[in-house]
């Protein structure tokens, strides 16, 4: 078939059930925030209506990705990770000319991995930017031959290599996974699966701290999150892990484990990006998504939460 042919994928239950769920909580918060408008006028509203206005644009994108064939997917992920790279790139503190020069070889990494990624060669797929990107890269810098401060650019460039690209890529691979006697929603449904919570764990953070947030737990790096945010979108995502099981092949008490690690991850990803952020000395790292800043800023807790979702999966059901 055409990678091109269009072809919407609604043969599944499942996935059109989660996606009946996500328009439904995007319906329910828009009309809140609207309602609530109107019975309170001076109610400060603004950035809770950007937020859910970026919600509709980025739930379209994720949507429509999980539905279109599945080579059209693996190209919109590529994109994903080639504007995540620009924008950390981009806003790197010190950068040298000959780093301009060299990460050039981690854009062209983008298609490769991708590529890898959709045949479902896992042996390569893992080692591919791991391993040797994290050679080339370095050896690119030396043949330049200028060695101030060649360390640090062997450190930043593949860890931004494995933060935007690899991290990213394991999302797309999901789709080429094969599938399972009696699981029905495929890689499709464990994508919406893991993109759903890793992205309702930060709308659970954000609600809980709003409400109930005093005690922050990372104060220097991330000053808005709480231990009450925290802890309250870790047990509200895993809660919602379990009933989400439909989309799995989990057992209920699989389905609150990996919740638990998909919510703990994806915490670890966003401040890991915050940390960078602070060091460097901006809120965003671009302006694409409004109420969310760019890219990055809203895909960083997917950084760790997709290769921790995916490992587990794996090891669970496809390995051996």
């Amino acid at each position: 078939m055409n990678i091109f042919t269009s072809k919407i994928y609604l043969d599944n239950v499942e996935v059109i059930a989660i996606i009946v769920i996500i328009i439904s909580v995007l319906v329910f918060a828009s009309t809140l925030f609207y309602v609530w408008g109107l019975l309170k006028p001076t109610a400060d509203l603004k950035e809770l209506k950007t937020r859910t206005n970026s919600w509709w644009a980025m739930a379209a994108l994720i949507i429509l990705t999980s539905l279109v064939h599945p080579a059209l997917s693996f190209i919109a992920f590529g994109l994903l990770s080639f504007v995540a790279l620009r924008e950390l790139a981009s806003i790197s503190k010190n950068v040298r000319d000959e780093d301009r020069r060299v990460i050039i070889w981690c854009y062209l990494a983008i298609p490769i991995q991708y590529f890898i990624a959709y045949k479902g060669w896992f042996n390569i797929f893992v080692i591919f930017i791991p391993v040797f990107m994290f050679v080339w890269i370095p050896f690119m810098l030396v043949i330049r031959g200028a060695t101030t401060e060649i360390g640090r650019s062997m450190s930043v460039l593949p860890t931004q290599l494995m933060l935007t690209v690899f991290s990213l890529s394991h999302l797309a691979y999901l789709l080429s996974l094969p599938n399972l006697e009696g699981f029905h929603a495929g890689g499709r449904g464990l994508l919406l699966f893991v993109v759903f919570l890793t992205e309702i764990n930060d709308v659970f953070q954000f609600i809980w701290g709003k409400l109930f947030g005093k005690n922050k737990i990372l104060p220097k790096i991330s000053p808005n999150k709480t231990w009450e945010g925290f802890i309250g979108g870790i047990l509200s995502t895993t809660i919602l892990a379990y009933f989400l099981r439909f989309l799995t092949p989990f057992t209920g008490i699989e389905a609150l484990i990996i919740g638990f690690c998909i919510a703990n991850a994806g915490f670890v990803g966003d401040i890991i990006i915050s940390a960078v952020k602070r060091d460097i000395g901006i809120k965003d790292t671009g302006l694409l998504i409004p109420g969310h800043g760019g890219i990055l800023d809203r895909i960083d807790s997917l950084s760790l939460s997709a290769p921790t979702f995916f490992y587990i999966v794996y090891n669970l059901y496809y390995a051996g």
